[in-house]
């Protein structure tokens, strides 16, 4: 579950990309850096993720397992993957109801991705345990859903700022994807968290 997740989650990145709508979050975030410092997305996400990685070994630590360490590394290069893969050596021509395919397809497979590997229960994603450090110092007052949504808000200003100063164009990493991703990607995530927690009770 937790390699199936972690392979969901690269398809929902390529997705979103691919689909010319905006990725989701935390890529609009690492994309908007990345293209201002000229670093590839995929290295440049691995170093945003160690420093994460840091953050919850001082705080959510139980958060941190193999799981942990095979997102933030293969996440970011699967997603790089299938990009040059579908868009460089097969020519995938991209049409409006392909775009909007991908657009859902990214939508559920980050969801779902992230929901089998958090059930897993082998370490998720530095980013992923961004809600549960806010859920436990606000000794729960802010549920997962809400903290999860403030997190994606965040960050995608971030990525948009860094965007913006590199004079890159905003809408390859915003868009409709990005808004969709950020208001439903948490209470998915829970949605379906529940459904795989008692298929396995």
């Amino acid at each position: 579950m937790m390699l199936v997740g972690i392979l969901l989650i690269g398809m929902c990145v390529a997705s979103y990309r691919m689909s010319g709508f905006g990725v989701d979050p935390f890529s609009c975030m690492n994309l908007g850096v990345s293209g201002f410092v000229g670093m590839s997305f995929g290295t440049w996400q691995l170093i945003v993720n160690a420093v994460l990685l840091i953050i919850v070994w001082f705080t959510v630590r139980h958060c941190i397992g193999l799981g942990t360490i095979v997102n933030m590394v293969c996440v970011g290069y699967t997603a790089d993957f299938l990009c040059w893969l579908c868009l460089e050596q097969m020519g995938l021509h991209v049409t409006t109801p392909l775009r909007i395919f991908l657009l859902a397809l990214g939508t559920l497979f980050a969801s779902l991705g992230c929901a089998c590997y958090m059930v897993a229960e082998m370490g998720i994603a530095p980013y992923d345990s961004v809600a549960f450090i806010v859920t436990k110092y606000t000794k729960e007052r802010v549920s997962f859903r809400v903290a999860r949504v403030l997190s994606d808000l965040i960050v995608i200003v971030i990525g948009i700022t860094f965007c913006l100063l590199a004079k890159n164009n905003i809408w390859e990493i915003v868009g409709l994807g990005t808004i969709v991703n950020a208001c439903c990607n948490g209470p998915l995530i829970q949605f379906f968290r529940e459904r795989f927690e008692k298929l396995l009770k």
